[in-house]
């Protein structure tokens, strides 16, 4: 998650764009708007963490559709920061929307699972990982 919007309940924390080609997509954006990138390791591939030019802060990664990623659509995918994921996710599935990827944990910072609006319209909710938690 970008340090911009740690902690901040209802903010977008990060967002990740899956596609087929990452490192296509990773040239294209490293040319196009100057960022520059992290490999991160997934088990026989790397995807890649997004840093800003001038302040080398990380602000977006760019993803292979494998594994877990495979169904994800080629969009930008926005992770908005809740209180609680449990409590989010049955409040989108009683308005109307629904989890099209179950909660999965990342890493030591939190777990996330992404859902589709009633308008269907794709997210990821994200429940940063207390301090007692890392």
């Amino acid at each position: 998650m970008s340090e911009q919007n740690k902690g901040k309940i209802g903010s977008i924390g990060w967002a990740d764009l899956t596609i087929e080609n990452a490192n296509q997509l990773r040239d294209f954006y490293r040319e196009v708007v100057g960022w520059s990138e992290t490999s991160v390791e997934m088990g026989g591939y790397s995807d890649f963490c997004m840093s800003e030019p001038l302040t080398g802060n990380p602000v977006a990664g760019i993803c292979h559709a494998r594994g877990l990623n495979a169904e994800l659509p080629p969009v930008w995918l926005i992770y908005i920061i809740v209180a609680d994921l449990d409590v989010s996710i049955a409040k989108c599935v009683e308005l109307g929307g629904e989890v099209i990827a179950a909660p999965r944990v990342m890493g030591s910072q939190g777990r996330y699972c992404v859902m589709r609006d009633p308008a269907g319209a794709g997210a990821a909710l994200f429940e940063q990982a207390s301090s007692q938690d890392a």
